[in-house]
């Protein structure tokens, strides 16, 4: 641990940021950051609050669901407010224990939120793509799921505490994450396998799940083409959710790790640090698109969260519930073939 805690760049941490940003600079980067911790806070804590209070919503995908918001919520805790303080003050404050710390949490939090989101991926190509999906895919392999992504994000998160790999200043050097920078051998081979396990492994699992997802989607809609038919509205909801998870994906993590890749397997290259910041923010931002995609756009959940922030006060609300509960099962009575339980509404 001592050894973590002391490897990586020897710079001072109290004056490393000198002359990288304006005052005004960092104060922007603090108001930006703070506002995406606050609204990674507020709106996970309301998907945890509001699953646990509605009985109807606990259903194996919930399993998932919640625990993206415990990444994300913890991501928002250790990883923004941190950052928001140390851009505010307009250097690292926290040292070189806090620099491991805040990497590691981040690290943590962030990558079993990436092997949640293919868990995610993949219970919604079974159950889409198999009509038997709901009995397919059941509570104990959500829970497995779950399992999975916090050990398998440990498993490759906790050795540079140990000396294999550094946790490190990055950007304008606010903010801490896994070394990319140095060319020791041993830390870039550390780098290189954990892109490969905690990035391209769960993107792979996502694109192939939600590429067969639709590729079952685009086979019914020529299906009921064909028995003079029409491709109907859920289909085209499935399609267009699918499309915004994976472009949400891509914006969220692909800059911050193609630049880090970048950056290992060139020793000369140069990236200026504000240009760096930019990916950092973009992968911090996503404990906030991550409740808005996959559960705020679930019609289900949407009517018990407005339901429990506006305290009970129902009268319209019912109003919409009903209105909306009639088109999902005039939908779903077209769309059997898809998924009894139109899990993606």
């Amino acid at each position: 641990m001592e050894q973590g805690i002391q490897e990586g760049n020897s710079s001072s941490l109290s004056s490393v940021s000198s002359g990288t940003l304006s005052r005004t600079g960092y104060t922007v980067l603090a108001f930006i950051m703070g506002v995406l911790s606050a609204g990674g806070i507020i709106l996970n804590v309301l998907v945890i609050v509001v699953t646990m209070k509605h009985r109807q919503l606990r259903q194996p995908l919930s399993y998932a669901l919640v625990n993206l918001a415990i990444c994300d919520l913890g991501c928002a805790l250790f990883g923004g407010i941190p950052t928001t303080i140390t851009s505010a003050m307009g250097y690292f404050s926290l040292g070189r224990v806090g620099c491991v710390l805040e990497g590691f949490a981040v690290a943590f939090f962030g990558i079993a939120s990436l092997c949640t989101i293919g868990v995610i991926s993949v219970e919604r190509y079974v159950v889409v793509s198999n009509p038997m999906g709901a009995v397919l895919f059941q509570t104990r392999h959500a829970v497995a799921g779950v399992v999975f992504s916090w050990v398998w994000s440990f498993v490759w998160n906790t050795p540079p505490l140990f000396g294999w790999g550094s946790f490190d200043l990055e950007g304008v050097r606010t903010s801490c994450a896994p070394n990319w920078y140095s060319r020791d051998v041993g830390i870039m081979s550390y780098i290189v396998i954990y892109l490969l396990f905690c990035f391209a492994v769960p993107f792979t699992i996502i694109t192939v799940s939600y590429s067969r997802l639709l590729w079952t989607l685009r086979q019914v809609t020529r299906l009921q083409v064909a028995e003079g038919g029409s491709t109907n509205r859920v289909e085209v909801q499935v399609a267009r959710m699918v499309v915004v998870m994976v472009l949400a994906f891509l914006l969220t993590w692909l800059p911050y790790a193609a630049m880090a890749l970048a950056v290992v397997m060139d020793s000369t290259l140069y990236i200026n640090p504000i240009i760096a910041t930019i990916p950092v923010y973009l992968a911090k931002s996503s404990t906030v698109y991550n409740p808005i995609i996959y559960i705020f756009m679930n019609r289900q959940f949407r009517g018990c969260a407005i339901n429990t922030v506006l305290c009970g006060r129902r009268a319209w609300i019912t109003d919409l519930q009903t209105s909306e509960g009639e088109t999902t099962v005039a939908s779903t009575s077209k769309s059997q073939k898809i998924s009894p339980k139109g899990s993606l509404n």
